[in-house]
């Protein structure tokens, strides 16, 4: 039966590496850094382990790219709030960004900035910090453009930037931890609402 050729080399599965972090992006959402194992990381990934590493490198990395995606995805509101004309338009657009994505009918609920490694053993502190630097870095963001709105007028100039970038972080990552534990939009809107209805004055 032989024909003298030999039969080509197996290779390697070839996959939808977007679609693989995709995935991977949901599992982590769903379940946090720790929660999420690699065999259902992998699993939803439709990957083998090898070929995940190979891809996108150990646990933490592929948790860092999937939050970068996170990121540019659906946490894209912080972008699109900071760039609106007014602070008060910054916060209303970013209170409705925290209620829309945090209680999406698909898919986890809650941030997965906020949840993702609150609670981490020390093997997982990598994670931990890349958390904390992303949230920073939100505050940061709000902190000079509140800075630039009292510079400009639009709040009052005894108005503490650094200290309104803390209520409004805090208020948000809040509703987001309340939105996981099943507390549904409209009450969320009304909080928002509440937040925004204390908002300083010109």
């Amino acid at each position: 039966m032989g024909t003298g050729q030999r039969r080509p080399a197996g290779r390697p599965r070839e996959f939808d590496a977007d679609e693989a972090l995709e995935r991977a992006l949901m599992v982590f959402w769903e379940h946090g850094y720790e929660g999420a194992s690699l065999a259902a990381l992998t699993g939803a990934m439709g990957i083998s382990t090898t070929s995940m590493y190979g891809a996108f490198g150990n646990k933490e990395e592929l948790f860092r790219k999937a939050l970068e995606r996170y990121t540019e995805g659906p946490s894209a509101y912080l972008e699109r709030a900071v760039e609106e004309p007014t602070a008060l338009g910054v916060v209303t657009a970013l209170f409705a960004g925290v209620v829309r994505t945090t209680t999406r009918p698909a898919g986890p609920h809650g941030c997965l900035g906020v949840q993702g490694a609150l609670a981490t053993g020390d093997s997982s502190r990598g994670a931990r910090d890349i958390l904390v630097a992303w949230r920073d870095n939100g505050y940061s963001r709000l902190r000079e453009r509140f800075g630039r709105a009292v510079d400009e007028g639009d709040l009052p100039p005894d108005a503490d930037p650094a200290v309104l970038a803390r209520y409004v972080t805090a208020v948000g990552y809040g509703m987001a931890v309340q939105a996981a534990s099943g507390v549904c939009r409209d009450e969320l809107q009304a909080v928002a609402d509440a937040a925004v209805r204390a908002w300083p004055p010109r």
